[in-house]
């Protein structure tokens, strides 16, 4: 592996990192408070093409690789980590349509999302299915030459602000996992109604929603891929989701190291810097290896995707050391600041409410350790 980025990677994570510190970490209180992202920051981002990274640009992409997309994340989430996932989310669905749509899907979606002129949402989790994507109950029936949806998504991030939906649904009840299809759909489809949006513990800047679904008519062409293969895409859409995530936990956790390391430098107890205390040194020692531990498991992940090689194992294992590095360190973010730690003036407690959703979200750290053990029992 080559751990040192191109020069015009370097480049773009230099200029996002600027762009994340100007514009974005300053109004990260107020996203997380106002519970919205700001248009102009979502069009900025646009503009600076973060929606299309690690897509050709024969699309309207940046042609880069997805090391170098998880690189930038990274800086996003270091700032506010509910404008990374927004991102991660729509990549999620981008992602789908490139790897499994047809040639007419593809220039048909694939320009206004990668451009980030649309935004897009990928709805899997349903109310009673969680890690349990069998369980599913949406279902697709083929009448005529239409698909007749119905069902309900939840925790569909991006929900209310998308153009472009990627849905999962049983098209053979009788198959469990192997009777799932996604299909394409658009926002002013008839039979399309996003619920309200939910207020979380943490992200809350990002837009999550429930979305129900009554009687909603696709043609055939909306359909991606063959009938039935959808469980499959959809593992190898979470397998690079993971990475994703495992970079959004990477810039939490950094931006807790970082706060901590400002705050044991200014802060005075028993007539001395608390820096000087062993009981503090052994925290930011402990945060600082295992942040470099977690990008690195992120970084050989992002370098297999790239290389067409199979990282299912490695990207699982990025996602659960880099979540639980980043509530590790949140966690001793606090400690180190006390009781500022706990109120809103001091941004840890943001990082904090945060990094949880890391160890849910796109499989738990349960899901996430028996992925794991299966690949390495095979």
């Amino acid at each position: 592996m080559d751990f040192d980025h191109s020069e015009e990677t370097k480049l773009l994570v230099d200029t996002v990192k600027k762009f994340a510190e100007k514009e974005i970490k300053p109004i990260a209180c107020e996203i997380d408070v106002k519970a919205a992202i700001p248009q102009d920051i979502l069009q900025k981002t646009s503009e600076m093409g973060l929606f299309g990274i690690p897509f050709p640009e024969e699309f309207g992409g940046s042609g880069l690789d997805y090391s170098s997309f998880i690189a930038a994340i990274e800086e996003i989430a270091a700032a506010d980590a509910s404008v990374a996932l927004t991102i991660l989310a729509h990549t999620l669905c981008t992602n789908h349509i490139f790897l499994f749509g047809n040639k007419e899907q593809k220039n048909k979606f694939l320009p206004p999302l990668i451009k980030g002129e649309e935004i897009g949402a990928w709805a899997l989790t349903e109310p009673s299915s969680g890690s349990d994507a069998g369980s599913m109950k949406t279902t697709a029936k083929k009448s005529g030459s239409n698909w007749n949806l119905n069902g309900q998504k939840l925790f569909t991030t991006n929900g209310s602000r998308a153009n472009t939906f990627v849905i999962l649904a049983k098209t053979d009840e009788s198959k469990g996992t192997k009777g799932v299809s996604a299909f394409i759909v658009e926002k002013d489809t008839e039979g399309l109604k996003i619920g309200k949006k939910l207020n979380k513990l943490g992200l809350r800047g990002s837009d999550t929603v429930e979305v129900f679904i009554d009687n909603l008519k696709l043609p055939e062409e909306n359909l991606i891929g063959k009938v039935n293969k959808g469980f499959n895409q959809t593992m190898e859409i979470l397998d690079a989701g993971r990475i994703g995530i495992s970079a959004l936990a990477i810039g939490i956790a950094r931006a807790s190291l970082q706060a901590s390391l400002k705050y044991a430098k200014e802060r005075k107890q028993f007539g001395k810097l608390i820096k000087e205390f062993q009981a503090t040194q052994w925290k930011l020692s402990d945060m600082a290896a295992k942040i470099d531990a977690a990008r690195l498991l992120a970084q050989r992940a992002a370098y297999l995707k790239t290389k067409g090689e199979k990282f299912t194992k490695e990207a699982s294992m990025a996602k659960l050391i880099s979540s639980e590095t980043a509530v590790m360190c949140a966690n001793n973010a606090v400690q180190i600041h006390g009781g500022y730690g706990y109120i809103t003036e001091y941004s840890v407690e943001r990082y904090f409410r945060d990094a949880k959703i890391c160890e849910i979200g796109e499989g738990t750290s349960e899901i996430q350790r028996i992925v794991i053990a299966r690949e390495l029992l095979k």
